[in-house]
């Protein structure tokens, strides 16, 4: 069970290595590799077949997630910055490459995650923006309401930019 206390300690992992996770459509986790499960500080028997959600820091907005889902359930790819939290409440960041994978009919089965080690500055400049959304889903009441406003703030800001997010989070790179 993943800890609900945060701990405040950033966790690294080496800029050669590369976390990589599978799940079902769902979100359901299949498989991890070793560096997955040694900076989540999960076992595999943990990990397997749980919700990747397992992993969800509090800092994330709900917003990106929601332009993650939405993206990879219309069979694109997406590159985003993501802040996890291990089992003992050290987080973690990762420039996340997280794509569709495609049964023999052409559907959507599940998805493939890689997770690359992000430049610092980058982390510095999307915590910011982070930030900032958070308190935009934390203005209301209502999480969803809270989450969609967020999202449109995102969006909004993009358009303002003419820029895709996976072009924002290339601009940080």
């Amino acid at each position: 069970m993943a800890s609900s206390n945060l701990t405040g300690v950033e966790r690294f992992f080496d800029e050669g290595e590369i976390i990589v996770s599978k799940t079902d459509k769902r979100g359901v986790i299949t498989y991890a590799n070793e560096v997955f499960l040694r900076v989540a500080g999960y076992s595999e028997e943990e990990i397997l077949g749980k919700p990747h959600s397992i992993i969800r820091h509090p800092d994330m907005p709900r917003c990106v997630f929601k332009l993650l889902w939405d993206t990879l359930q219309a069979g694109e790819e997406i590159f985003a910055f993501v802040i996890n939290k291990a089992k003992s409440g050290d987080h973690y960041w990762v420039l996340a490459h997280v794509t569709p994978t495609f049964g023999a009919q052409g559907q959507v089965v599940g998805y493939h995650s890689s997770r690359r080690v992000p430049e610092r500055a980058a982390v510095d400049a999307v915590s910011g923006i982070y930030a900032e959304l958070r308190e935009v889903e934390a203005s209301v009441a209502d999480k969803r309401q809270g989450m969609n406003l967020a999202t449109a703030a995102l969006l909004e800001k993009l358009s303002g930019l003419d820029i895709s997010y996976s072009q924002f989070v290339f601009s940080l790179t």
